[in-house]
């Protein structure tokens, strides 16, 4: 194993254990699933930082990549709907008034970071995922509005969670996001039907 293995994986371990304190407050009212779901989210975003500074590629087989992404939808669905502790079902149809209110100062930091950061980068993957699709835009907000108007709404009348237009608008803006920004992960990370993962210098 190369040293920008190492490195990165060092990296981001250490973040992760010196940040565990933050992360196991957020199980008080969240699945502990959320621990493996944030570790999982800051080792790929380390990782990737440390390659692509270093202007190396990953060779991952397409295989490995699916089925990360299928284990990442299982956590992130367990974390939307098994919940600790009861869950306010209300709803909010205006546009940035939940937003607006995590600004306000009224409520803590922690939970506003989370809730807005959250609700985005969450989603991320899933324009890389669109993307290696090769969908055009207009197809994959099609497909992303019409997942995520489902996720809300069954949250709601689960009683698992509110129906909120800013979480739709947040989650949007994370799949929009992970669609933008794919030309610089493709970079870093180079998805292959077959093989295994290895390192080379980027053609940059």
């Amino acid at each position: 194993m190369e040293k920008i293995y190492w490195i990165s994986l060092a990296v981001s371990q250490s973040l992760f254990f010196l940040l565990l304190p933050i992360w196991l407050s957020l199980t008080e009212y969240l699945h502990p699933i959320v621990t493996i779901v944030v570790w999982f989210c800051l080792t790929a975003i380390i990782v990737f930082s440390v390659f692509l500074s270093f202007k190396k590629v990953m060779i991952v087989p397409y295989e490995l990549v699916y089925g990360c992404l299928i284990l990442y939808t299982v956590s992130l669905l367990i974390l939307l709907f098994i919940r600790p502790k009861a869950q306010n079902n209300s709803y909010n149809l205006v546009p940035f008034e939940t937003i607006g209110y995590y600004f306000s100062g009224q409520v803590s930091l922690i939970i506003a970071f989370y809730n807005l950061a959250a609700n985005i980068g969450l989603f991320v993957p899933y324009g890389f995922l669109l993307k290696i699709k090769a969908m055009q835009k207009q197809s994959a907000f099609l497909v992303a509005f019409f997942v995520i108007s489902i996720i809300e709404t069954a949250q709601y009348l689960t009683g698992r969670g509110s129906l909120d237009v800013d979480d739709l608008i947040l989650n949007l803006l994370g799949v929009f996001t992970g669609y933008a920004v794919y030309p610089i992960f493709e970079k870093t990370v180079s998805i292959k039907k077959s093989g295994t993962a290895r390192l080379a210098p980027t053609d940059r």
